[in-house]
């Protein structure tokens, strides 16, 4: 009988039982006669020990396997087994151990190709690109010839580490290895051409594939496909189209899908819906039906382009075709009604979602708790998160953050120190992340002490200082005029990592020198661009330049924000010819400009007027691939508005909307400015009109035409306009209310003064007294004593609850306590009028001579003083456990 069949019938035998399999085969590997068994029964034991994790053991394995008594031959033969199996169950560092025993007990038999590539993958898998070169030199060293699928691995590596030439390189360099790329190798490197926005250069490398009798495939064409319409160049997409279909390849839906998502994510979003439509309709073409995907892609495009009736349009479609069914659909559909401000049907939505049978996870609920964050509404947004525990659901550091956010914009450090206490007491603890929003705002605030205590109790907690942490740091320096001291602690980092913070004085010294972590804190890309960014604001050009040597010289390439900051620089220096220097050096050094970079060179050129030359720049975009934003075509009218070209300015809508640009309302407000300016009302008025119809009804652009008409003379239009944005309950924060009635009354326009103050207290307005004045000065004079005492006591009345801003009844309906302390805060520069009216000494004292009479008559006592500022103030705090 074979000495070795009781070790597989063992192993057969206790397969479900791996701890008592491997003691049964140990006893018989260890006794002095135990021969080793059959490859396939070590192979089989391995398998066994690695899924349950048995990993001592298998260690132990392969320490029986090395006993001097086995044949070399089954020795290696197990040993490779080892490190195939551990490897494609993703545990290197056990691959390499089994591995080094494999190259040092048989250096002159060098392992198989195929084991080489086996370890290859693996280290690829686990981002370990280090270790893929090291093998591939190993392998090099030990005559082992590479396939083409090693080569796709190194490719594949390098692309991952953004180190696309070398992989260009070593896919040029296969041939002389007696290997030909396949269609993964160009695959791989198309790919990576594409994400660096090198598309055409991939199309070079698509045109190669032909003469190395490769065929392109699918993915290799969306690939390109989706890369040109990001990049705008839909002319470009649309050829390779037609070049698939002439390769035999047919459009499928995720060809569409690509070209959807791109024009999408460019802005483009009527362009995706034609192409949507046409999956939809044209039947005849042959094209792919849209799926749920496509559904959501369009609908997300939507959404995120704010066309919302658009959107609702969709929802229903998918409604009624049975493809609103799933929670990503519902999430996207939510964050695009929040988005647009729509609260209400959001929280409705939420509703909606629980009776369909589609339960809102915490990614639901968070999006409605930041837009009630960023609304200012902090009750309904802890009413949410109430919601959200009734359901099961406990919030998270996210939900969290949107609180701590919304304290640390409105700048009650105290009330974030409190949502970070609540936090750790409901088991969701706070980490880096969460303590440097707090970070951040104290150094906006420049409460550096207070800083100081946070990052002592961060470094105390362990929860480790990040190059985020530093860049907050190296950020508020900068922002609180100390930039020298930002760079020289960004110089300390390079050897002390974050504890190079200490040169900020005593009480930092105390912070980890991170110098033998594996991951030290150094400086980066936005690090630098911190300190180029303030050189650049300070009008250190010179340091800047530098700088970015520097950054150069440690490794850190700059990309195409640091470049534009360079350009805003000059252009706002007005050296508008070195601006463009720096965009022929962006170009060869392979960093490909933005749109924004060109809408800085535009704004540069349209602060000198130099049109023709926008023009030109323009069409240089449009050669590139470079898409054309909102913001080029407005810099544009700008320029146009401040040469009164104001017929030309306007002629640029049409040319938006044909490129798929919708206007905005700083397009209109420019034009509708431009066109009061030259006295043409009429265009001016359309221009306001068309506006609505765009942008929709706005408060902004009604404030914007009331203050023009009332700047203008047009006083008539003036009051129309205040008289509508009454109606419709507006905010009068923008309009000249004060102003516009007192003009009216000069123009002995009193009854018309008198009743848009009357339709402002009807409406619940407060506002600031002094805007009565103007009303009971005129009707004294006109001997109507009767109704200028009633008014003196409205304006009494509105003294004692003034608190500086205009408000409608509505807006304090819905008001918070915070939103009241908010406009407590506007009481200084809002009722200063107030103020100056009881003290002015222009020889009538009419204000002061009012108030005493009024308190005499009506025993209202003394108007109330200015009520004192609140700041909240930290005087300690600390992270519970």
């Amino acid at each position: 009988m074979n000495p070795t069949a009781p070790a597989a019938e063992l192993l057969r035998r206790n397969a479900g039982n791996p701890a008592l399999a491997w003691r049964l085969l140990r006893h018989l590997l260890s006794s002095p006669a135990g021969a080793l068994p059959p490859l396939r029964t070590i192979i089989s034991l391995s398998r066994l020990l690695v899924v349950a994790r048995m990993l001592p053991e298998l260690h132990d394995l392969r320490r029986l396997i090395l006993l001097p008594r086995h044949p070399p031959a089954a020795v290696r033969n197990a040993l490779s087994a080892l490190v195939t199996i551990s490897a494609s169950a993703g545990l290197l560092d056990h691959a390499l151990a089994h591995f080094r025993s494999l190259r040092s007990q048989f250096p002159s038999h060098p392992p198989s190709t195929r084991l080489y590539n086996c370890l290859l993958k693996c280290s690829l898998r686990a981002h370990r690109t280090d270790l893929v070169e090291v093998l591939y030199r190993d392998m090099l060293l030990a005559g082992v010839p590479p396939e083409t699928y090693t080569f796709n691995i190194l490719i594949s590596s390098l692309c991952d580490s953004d180190r696309i030439e070398e992989a260009r390189l070593l896919f040029d360099n296969m041939p002389v290895k007696n290997c030909q790329p396949d269609e993964f190798s160009f695959g791989f490197l198309i790919c990576r051409y594409c994400k660096a926005g090198l598309s055409h250069r991939a199309v070079e490398l698509l045109d190669e594939m032909g003469r190395h009798g490769r065929s392109p495939n699918i993915v290799i064409y969306n690939t390109l496909i989706s890369s040109f319409c990001k990049e705008g160049s839909t002319g470009e997409a649309e050829k390779l189209v037609e070049r698939m279909r002439k390769d035999g390849l047919f459009p499928n839906v995720v060809t569409f899908n690509s070209r959807i998502s791109a024009l999408c994510k460019a802005g483009r979003v009527l362009e995706a819906y034609q192409i949507f439509r046409d999956m939809q309709e044209d039947k005849e073409l042959g094209l792919p039906r849209p799926n749920q995907i496509t559904f959501n892609l369009m609908l997300d495009g939507f959404c995120k382009g704010g066309m919302l009736e658009e959107a609702r349009a969709l929802v229903e479609l998918m409604k009624v075709g049975g493809s609103l069914t799933n929670l990503q659909s519902y999430n996207i559909w939510l964050s695009g009604l929040v988005k647009c401000g729509r609260l209400l049907e959001a929280q409705q939505l939420l509703e909606e979602m629980v009776q369909q049978g589609i339960e809102p996870n915490s990614y639901s609920y968070n999006i409605l708790i930041d837009g009630l964050c960023k609304e200012g509404m902090i009750y309904g947004a802890r009413s949410v998160m109430s919601l959200m525990k009734n359901n099961g659901m406990s919030p998270d550091p996210v939900t969290y953050r949107s609180l701590l956010h919304w304290y640390c914009t409105r700048r009650n450090i105290s009330g974030a120190i409190k949502i970070l206490h609540e936090m750790t007491s409901s088991g969701c603890f706070p980490n880096s992340f969460t303590c440097n929003i707090l970070l951040q705002s104290l150094w906006k605030e420049g409460r550096i002490m207070e800083a100081e205590k946070l990052l002592q109790e961060m470094n105390k907690k362990g929860y480790g200082l990040d190059i985020v942490t530093c860049n907050i740091v190296i950020n508020g320096l900068c922002e609180n005029g100390k930039l020298d001291k930002a760079i020289e602690i960004v110089n300390g980092m390079w050897q002390h990592g974050s504890a190079a913070l200490g040169e900020l004085g005593n009480a930092f010294l105390g912070l980890v020198d991170d110098r033998n972590e594996k991951k030290k804190c150094s400086p980066g890309l936005i690090t630098y661009s911190i300190l180029i960014n303030h050189l650049c604001k300070a009008g250190r050009l010179d340091e800047a330049r530098k700088l970015l040597l520097e950054m150069m010289g440690k490794n850190v390439a700059p990309d195409s924000i640091i470049y534009d900051i360079f350009v805003h620089g000059f252009c706002k220096q007005g050296k508008v010819s070195s601006a463009f220097k720096v965009l022929r050096d962006m170009e060869k050094k392979a960093c490909r400009p933005s749109t924004r970079t060109y809408n800085l060179l535009i704004w540069g050129l349209g602060k000198k007027h130099q049109i023709e030359e926008i023009l030109d720049l323009m069409n240089e975009m449009q050669q590139k691939g470079i898409p054309k934003d909102v913001r080029s075509y407005n810099n544009l009218i700008h320029a146009l508005c401040d040469r009164e070209m104001v017929d030309k300015a306007a002629s640029l809508l049409e040319e938006m909307l044909q490129n798929s640009i919708l206007p905005n309302i700083t397009s209109f407000s420019m034009l509708i400015r431009a066109f009061c300016k030259i006295s043409d009302f009429d265009a001016a008025q359309a221009m306001f009109h068309g506006a609505l119809t765009a942008c929709g009804q706005k408060e902004v652009l009604y404030s914007l035409m009331c203050n023009e008409y009332f700047m203008y003379g047009k006083i008539s239009e003036a009051k129309e306009l205040l008289q509508i944005a009454l109606e419709k309950e507006f905010s009068l924060e923008h309009f000249p209310c004060k102003n516009l009635i007192e003009e009216l009354c000069k123009e002995d326009r009193i009854e018309d003064g008198h009743s848009l103050i009357n339709t402002m207290i009807a409406k619940g307005y407060l506002f600031d007294p002094a805007t009565f004045m103007p009303v009971i000065d005129a009707l004294g004079k006109k001997g109507n004593k009767h109704e200028a005492d009633k008014l003196s006591e409205k304006m009494m009345d509105m003294a004692a609850h003034h608190d500086g801003s205009m408000v409608s009844f509505s807006d304090r309906l819905h008001g918070d306590s915070e939103n009241k302390r908010q406009k407590q805060k506007q009481e200084v520069s809002l009722g200063s009028d107030w103020h100056n009216l009881l003290h002015r000494d222009d020889g009538s004292g009419i204000a002061m001579k009012l108030l005493k009479r009024v308190q005499k008559g009506w025993g209202q006592g003394s108007i109330p003083a200015p009520r004192p500022h609140n700041f909240d103030l930290v005087d300690e705090w600390e992270i519970t456990n």
